[in-house]
């Protein structure tokens, strides 16, 4: 069976990072508007047009028909423009035009985030300009307040449970149950220049005894799973269509993600391992240097509204990352032990990434379907 490699130029793109996204090629934004004249009663006189980055598919839609559409109900002069991409893709774009920024807000995941901050991507974010701030949980602040979480959902591992009872299967309740001989032919994982990869590789570690800063057990443990699958999947869409297509039982992704399958027909069971699972949030920041700075942070602001906050939850399945109070049945569904929060150190993950793929390329790659 063909064996999956990641090639060196996925290093350099992914380096630093822990999630991955979906999405498409983005077009070219055009150039900036003069500025609009007079403030708003926020204080800032928003210029007349905003680029945003984010990913793609239904994160792309929510935002272009509902978010979008509300934002220009308060600031109706302000043109927008979208530019759909994975995180990892945004953040490589950020740094290729970082002498001239055609974007203005990035929204990307947590370790995409952690890597710009590292290349000095990001303007740092004040709750003067951004007083919703103060609302994000602490403990999804970012670094020097080089962005700002606007929802958040844990990793776990998600199973079909119809199937998992017609197959006699078992079900999961730890990361090291993915190495039992049952999952073999019933398991979809992703490779590790993916956040659901590289999360579950790094949960494997500590689930035993190791950490970010000794892997030598997430690897050994993912050798043993890779015997169990034809190839790792490349994108979150080829896990879906394996869950979909019922090639496969188990994977290991988001909660959003799992919840989000029963609007598509497929009714998957999510759980947090009883060692704890990462948290992945999606992340606001405004680039460097930005054409249109004001606009960007009022934009920012809007996405820790209320209003933004319970659209992320009702339609997408992401957590609220403030207060807000959610519907009775939205909170509900939502639910999990925050207690078993692990929070990776994402400087630590950020470095070591290029030499996990490459340690991937050689010792796990090789053992697919083996």
């Amino acid at each position: 069976m063909k064996k999956k490699t990641i090639s060196a130029l996925s290093a350099v793109l992914l380096f630093g990072s822990i999630l991955a996204g979906c999405g498409s090629s983005p077009g070219k934004p055009a150039d900036p508007a003069p500025a609009a004249e007079g403030k708003t009663a926020d204080g800032l006189k928003p210029e007349k047009q905003l680029v945003v980055a984010g990913n793609g598919a239904t994160v792309e839609q929510l935002m272009k028909d509902e978010i979008f559409k509300k934002f220009n109900e308060k600031y109706p002069d302000v043109k927008l423009t979208y530019v759909s991409g994975v995180s990892t893709e945004i953040v490589a774009k950020a740094k290729a035009q970082k002498a001239s920024p055609q974007m203005d807000v990035t929204i990307v995941e947590g370790g995409e985030q952690e890597a710009g901050r590292v290349e000095g991507l990001w303007e740092s974010l004040s709750e003067a300009d951004i007083p919703s701030m103060k609302r994000v949980s602490g403990d999804l602040k970012m670094k020097d307040n080089s962005g700002v979480a606007v929802n958040f959902t844990p990793m776990g591992i998600s199973y079909n449970e119809a199937l998992v009872k017609e197959k006699n299967l078992p079900v999961p309740a730890s990361w090291n149950d993915l190495t039992k001989p049952e999952m073999k032919g019933n398991l979809t994982l992703s490779e590790i220049s993916s956040n659901f990869g590289r999360s579950t590789l790094i949960m494997l570690a500590y689930a035993n005894g190791g950490s970010e800063s000794n892997m030598d057990q997430g690897f050994a443990k993912m050798k043993t799973i890779a015997g169990y699958m034809p190839t790792f999947a490349k994108s979150a869409a080829q896990l879906q269509q394996n869950l979909q297509n019922k090639s496969a039982v188990y994977t290991t992704w988001t909660m959003a993600r799992s919840l989000v399958q029963k609007d598509a027909g497929l009714e998957l069971k999510f759980v947090v391992p009883k060692e704890g699972a990462n948290l992945v949030p999606n992340v606001a920041t405004i680039v460097k240097g930005a054409k249109n700075p004001n606009a960007a942070k009022l934009f920012v602001e809007f996405l820790l509204s209320d209003e933004v906050q319970k659209l992320y939850a009702g339609k997408l399945y992401y957590n609220p990352a403030t207060d807000v109070k959610l519907p009775d049945d939205t909170a509900k569904q939502l639910e999990f032990d925050r207690s078993k929060v692990v929070k990776f150190d994402l400087e630590t993950v950020g470095a070591k990434t290029p030499e996990w793929i490459d340690r991937f390329n050689k010792e796990i790659a090789p053992s697919v379907g083996k």
